[in-house]
């Protein structure tokens, strides 16, 4: 079994825990309902799709397979035990590396309640506390304004832009890297959105 996994994370009222094939009915749902709002940052294969789409029983279990081999963690995002997301930490690398990347979504219906900044904090203790990671980045659509806003609330470091990075909805589109390191945050990346969030605005 790969280290610090599998791993359920806790703060007030949201949860990470592993996404399960369980979980069909309502990832399905939540997804098609949100179609608008996250069909348009997703990634997508540059080469054409033929056959059959993997079910969602298939996508679990890559997912798991490669939580096993200790290079992705695949979270579900609960919120009061309903499900309104996903986080997943991807491309882990060990070594004189010690990174990953952190990719996430939620419903719109929750959008703009914290809930995202929150379950990047978690899952970037759990990585630099227990996986012992060192960096941690995430790459995002520079016209992705929502998920711009969970970085900059986190104190994410802007890297600058990567020109054609991924492939999302048909072409090769430009990302901006954010990155934080283990040693900007020795008192904990949840420890500093708790105290962020307390402090008044100004």
């Amino acid at each position: 079994m790969a280290v610090g996994w599998p791993a359920v994370l806790v703060e007030g009222s949201v949860r990470l825990r592993p996404l399960r094939r369980r979980d069909q009915d309502a990832w399905m749902s939540l997804r098609s309902r949100n179609a608008g709002w996250l069909e348009q940052w997703d990634a997508t294969s540059p080469e054409p799709v033929t056959g059959v789409r993997p079910t969602f029983g298939a996508f679990v279990r890559t997912l798991s397979a490669q939580a096993r081999a200790g290079t992705t963690l695949p979270f579900a995002v609960d919120l009061d035990g309903e499900l309104v997301g996903q986080l997943t930490v991807a491309s882990i690398a060990y070594g004189s590396l010690r990174s990953a990347s952190i990719g996430y979504w939620v419903s719109e219906h929750v959008a703009g309640r914290g809930i995202t900044p929150t379950a990047v904090a978690l899952a970037t203790d759990h990585c630099f506390g227990v996986l012992e990671l060192h960096r941690i980045e995430i790459n995002i659509r520079p016209e992705n304004a929502p998920s711009l806003r969970v970085v900059q609330k986190l104190g994410f470091r802007d890297e600058g832009v990567r020109e054609r990075f991924l492939h999302i909805q048909g072409r090769w589109c430009d990302h901006r890297t954010f990155a934080l390191t283990a040693e900007e945050v020795p008192e904990g990346l949840l420890a500093r959105w708790r105290a962020t969030r307390g402090a008044p605005a100004g």
